[in-house]
């Protein structure tokens, strides 16, 4: 969103934020799924590039192809260590994932409170 609407809408009375705001995301919750969804798009990404079907993916993981459609998804019920060894079973690498912001903008960092 550009700049000059968000300043409209917040003079409207609007609050302008993300998905993280609206659902009340920790800043470690936040990271998960940024990781989650990274993950999943260079396992789509690099599936597509080498030809591969979810079907014949899905056979190298000794899964399933509706599995595979979840990983690609991002689907919260995969586990991470699934989705990362469909990553490598496409050649990809934890070097190929984009990094993800330590912090996003306009939020504070929560500080943990003694027990």
């Amino acid at each position: 969103m550009n700049a000059e609407k968000r300043k409209v809408l917040e003079a409207a009375g609007w609050r302008v934020g993300d998905a993280a705001d609206f659902l009340g995301l920790s800043e470690e919750e936040h990271r998960l799924v940024e990781l989650r969804l990274a993950v999943s798009r260079k396992v789509r990404e690099l599936r597509e590039k080498h030809g591969v079907t979810q079907q014949g993916l899905a056979g190298k993981l000794k899964s399933s192809q509706s599995r595979i459609a979840k990983i690609e998804a991002g689907a919260a019920d995969v586990s991470l260590d699934l989705s990362i060894r469909a990553l490598f079973a496409v050649g990809g690498k934890l070097a190929d994932l984009e990094p993800t912001p330590t912090k996003r903008p306009g939020r504070k960092k929560r500080q943990l409170q003694p027990r």
